[in-house]
């Protein structure tokens, strides 16, 4: 999948800035496709410039102008595409922290240590992560249950991915507070 997917997939909820695009990123799209600011901002330009996307100036008084971004016909189509087109790669997991996990047993307990705060650190984040999806969550049920929403929704996607997401982080913090209290036991032993 490419960046211009993801993009497009943004802007299915309506006309975006750029910034508007890089904050619902954090926000929603964060939990199956990261980008930073400037990645989005250069693949909106590629995208105006393949008519995939229009932009319109909104002048502002106390703050610079902004463009706001909008699907055009041959961007809308650009999504039917990419739903019907080739299959979906499984996904490919390179995760540089396993990596160093998978080399602790080499004797070094400065190494254990170190590992363990990194553990620790992406058991914070994947908290954090859990706590704004589950946000979002509660803000697109609105008051529903998960039935009625889906048999009322005009668009189901997001609130799918967005479970894929939680799924993810839950999976994460788990994998986290084992391995935690399993170098822990370690340590114990030194």
């Amino acid at each position: 999948m490419a960046l211009r997917d993801a993009v497009m997939a943004a802007l299915l909820e309506g006309e975006a800035s750029g910034y508007d695009l890089a904050k619902a990123f954090e926000a929603s799209v964060a939990n199956f496709w990261m980008a930073t600011p400037q990645q989005i901002y250069r693949e909106l330009e590629r995208m105006e410039a393949e008519g995939l996307v229009a932009a319109r100036l909104v002048e502002q008084e106390r703050r610079p102008n902004k463009r706001l971004f909008s699907l055009t016909p041959a961007g809308l189509a650009a999504v039917r595409a990419h739903l019907t087109g080739r299959p979906s790669k499984p996904l490919a997991l390179r995760d540089e922290l396993l990596v160093k996990v998978q080399c602790l047993d080499v004797g070094d307990f400065d190494a254990l240590d170190a590992v363990r705060d990194e553990i620790k650190e992406r058991l914070e984040r994947s908290v954090a992560k859990l706590a704004r999806y589950e946000r979002l969550r509660a803000r697109l049920l609105d008051g529903r249950g998960e039935d009625e929403f889906f048999a009322g929704a005009e668009r189901v996607g997001p609130y799918l991915t967005l479970q894929a997401g939680l799924a993810l982080e839950r999976a994460n913090v788990q994998w986290a507070e084992t391995a935690l209290a399993r170098l822990e036991q370690r340590a114990g032993r030194r």
